[in-house]
């Protein structure tokens, strides 16, 4: 393939033209071929819904599992999509019956809504939630892994960790925690929002349970596809958050992962049906993946990753602003974060840098300690990073002011 000329791919995108977007990590805008075709088919949905939702779907649906199972290195059969990563997690964590008395492990930076949601369970199972330490700055994957075996104990009946920290874009060693929760009949859950589309990731590699991962941040892909990727060896233990069309179909089928006429299979259907909804957003999902590799093989995740490290090096010359991402691509990826330099605590620096100079980036709380969080993606270029360098000197420097003022 020829070079990719990456100052013209924000031409792709339907980004406001003065807009620096630096936070894919939280919501991924849409290139315009993803947005022309989920409108496409929701005119189809729209016009004709009995043709479109009875004749057109199933087909569109197995090829949308195929192609996003190819993409993330897992297999069709076991793919379910779901409405977000919350939906997914929860569907697990409220219906995989666990043995009392025990426990539930839960990585010590786990985002809100996950430890809540896993709260839920161990209330409801009669469970305890414990967490185990995750270095901030680790040299070695190993380190992680080892905090990891440590707490894992006697009782530990599940284990929960996301493969990509939302706070600081550390890089967990999802394999060899797996690993290690498998040899000890443990079972393991991997949240993937961050991972999918931002780092190479091969599914068959992770010897989890339960995998989830998020379409609307790094892959761009339409709000509302997500999914749940699930092993075979406690797969007969989940039940349906709603009871709906595919619920009977286990019962009468001669192969539960075999495909059926539905775009799926009895098992994934039983699971995946909600009655009628809007299929859309998982049915354009191969046009996400299409755009990625309109670049050519990892080109894309590489282009992530070298914006990410030109935004270590530019911050990281700022007073107060030291990297809270390792820089070793073991631990690292697109998504980084800096530590906010105490000057700034008390000014919700997010709203003034979108307010003022038109740049949308996250504040993040990782255990009390809030980070600056970037999340550059493929439609960036190294002038959006020089203006969040920029913007963010001019509000040292108004603070400073205010500071010798007062």
């Amino acid at each position: 393939m020829p070079p990719v000329d990456w100052a013209h791919v924000r031409a792709r995108m339907l980004l406001p033209p003065s807009l620096v977007y630096l936070n894919a990590g939280s919501f991924g805008p849409l290139p315009r071929e993803v947005h022309d075709t989920v409108a496409g088919l929701r005119l189809q949905l729209a016009g004709d819904p009995a043709d479109f939702l009875l004749r057109r779907v199933p087909p569109m649906l197995w090829q949308a599992r195929e192609v996003l199972a190819d993409f993330v290195g897992g297999s069709p059969d076991r793919l379910l999509f779901a409405p977000s990563v919350s939906a997914a997690v929860s569907l697990v964590a409220s219906s995989l019956p666990l043995d009392a008395p025990g426990d539930i492990l839960l990585c010590d930076q786990e985002y809100s809504t996950m430890r809540w949601c896993w709260e839920r369970a161990a209330e409801r199972s009669g469970l305890s939630l414990r967490t185990f330490p995750v270095p901030r700055m680790p040299g070695d994957p190993e380190e992680i892994v080892a905090a990891a075996v440590d707490a894992m104990g006697a009782g530990t009946r599940l284990i929960f960790f996301s493969h990509i920290l939302s706070a600081s874009g550390l890089v967990m060693p999802a394999r060899r925690i797996c690993e290690e929760a498998q040899r000890r009949g443990i079972v393991s859950v991997v949240d993937g929002a961050h991972a999918v589309a931002s780092i190479a990731l091969d599914l068959a590699e992770i010897p989890c349970d339960f995998y989830v991962g998020s379409g609307h941040k790094w892959l761009l892909a339409p709000s509302g596809a997500s999914f749940l990727h699930i092993g075979r060896e406690r797969e007969d233990r989940l039940q349906p958050m709603t009871v709906s069309w595919g619920y009977p179909g286990m019962q009468t089928a001669t192969d539960p992962d075999a495909r059926d006429p539905y775009g799926s299979t009895p098992r994934l259907r039983r699971l995946e049906c909600e009655g009628t909804r809007d299929l859309c957003p998982w049915l354009a999902v191969p046009e996400a993946i299409a755009f990625h590799r309109s670049f050519g093989p990892g080109a894309a995740r590489a282009r992530m990753r070298a914006l990410a490290e030109y935004a270590r090096a530019r911050l990281a010359a700022l007073d107060g602003f030291a990297p809270a991402t390792p820089s070793d691509p073991a631990l690292s990826g697109a998504l980084i974060a800096f530590s906010l330099p105490s000057a700034l605590h008390g000014i919700d620096p997010a709203r003034r840098l979108r307010e003022r100079f038109d740049i949308e980036a996250a504040v993040v709380d990782r255990l009390g300690e809030p980070l600056l969080r970037l999340s550059p993606h493929v439609y960036n270029t190294t002038a959006d990073i020089d203006a969040v360098a920029g913007a963010l000197s001019a509000l040292l420097a108004e603070t400073a002011i205010g500071r010798s003022v007062a």
